[in-house]
């Protein structure tokens, strides 16, 4: 049923289901041009009857999001949000079946900022954080989007600079050669995730006896968290640190023998380096919200047990 509103500002839609069991409406506004804003503007919302609180998807995903640690993993499988992973500890109460060390002990609790929730997400993000922020491509992305420089790579540096250019042989960009070190610790990564991907495909099913028994089996959550590792090593395996590690600080390639073939792959991601970048950072945001749909039950995981 659709019903028709006038408001001061434009017209309201409603559109409300002649069930009268069902409680959503979504809410269209229509802005009318004489308010000096772009006319057709819709605002599209999805609400409970009689409540004030929004659901679906995008809605879950927010109030589950790394500050709150809720539905990071799904019961029941091996199943971990790559946001989380490895998990150190967990958050006193909440059992994930992945901490290392077990629950959080008392002193970390006691020494941890009380207007900070706690987090197992705090513990290891700034690792591929580091080595994103601190990429060759990203950083040549955010320095022409914010500061404008260079504009162009054909484009000479201003002549106000002279000899007084800085660029990262000095502070504070200095600090982005740490990139070099944060590539051993992605490397890491990629192997946990490696892992994480494999243990995916084993899940816990009761047997006739009434005991869990580990079962092979491809869920769609299976796919996901395997493409992810796959994606990531695309792109921290492009990386110009490990092309120079490979063979950057050798003049005669040909003279390598097989590290020459290491090389050639390792040039043929580096030369798609920014498509890997974005296609990993991408695919490890939806990894995280297909894991944590999925926990919340608001998304079903299909799988087959063999």
């Amino acid at each position: 049923m659709v019903t028709h509103e006038e408001a001061g500002f434009g017209n309201t839609f409603r559109l409300t289901s002649e069930n009268a069991d069902a409680s959503e409406r979504v809410v269209f506004v229509d802005t009318a041009s004489a308010t000096g804003f772009a006319g057709g503007a819709a605002i599209t919302m999805i609400t409970k009857s009689g409540t004030n609180t929004f659901h679906g998807s995008a809605w879950e995903f927010h109030d589950n999001g790394a500050l709150q640690a809720k539905n990071f993993f799904v019961p029941g499988t091996h199943y971990l949000s790559p946001m989380y992973s490895p998990v150190l500890w967990d958050i006193p109460g909440q059992h994930s079946g992945h901490a290392w060390f077990g629950e959080a002990p008392k002193w970390l609790l006691a020494v941890w900022p009380g207007f900070v929730p706690f987090s197992p997400a705090f513990f290891i993000l700034w690792a591929p954080a580091g080595f994103r922020f601190t990429c060759y491509y990203y950083r040549g992305a955010y320095y022409k989007a914010f500061w404008g420089d260079p504009f162009n790579c054909a484009v000479g540096e201003p002549g106000f600079r002279k000899k007084n250019y800085r660029g990262e042989e000095k502070l504070p960009l200095i600090f982005q050669n740490i990139h070099r070190y944060f590539f051993y610790i992605a490397a890491i990564f990629i192997g946990l995730l490696s892992y994480d991907a494999v243990m995916s495909y084993f899940f816990p099913v009761a047997g006739a006896d009434g005991v869990a028994h580990t079962r092979f089996g491809i869920g769609i959550g299976s796919l996901v968290l395997t493409i992810n590792p796959i994606l990531l090593g695309g792109y921290t395996f492009g990386c110009h640190v490990y092309r120079h590690l490979v063979g950057g600080r050798h003049d005669e390639l040909s003279k390598l023998g097989g590290r020459k073939k290491m090389y050639d792959c390792v040039s043929c991601l580096n030369r798609s380096h920014m498509k890997w970048a974005w296609a990993s950072l991408v695919w490890v945001g939806f990894t995280d919200f297909y894991v944590r749909m999925v926990a919340a039950g608001t998304w079903h995981d299909y799988r087959i047990i063999f």
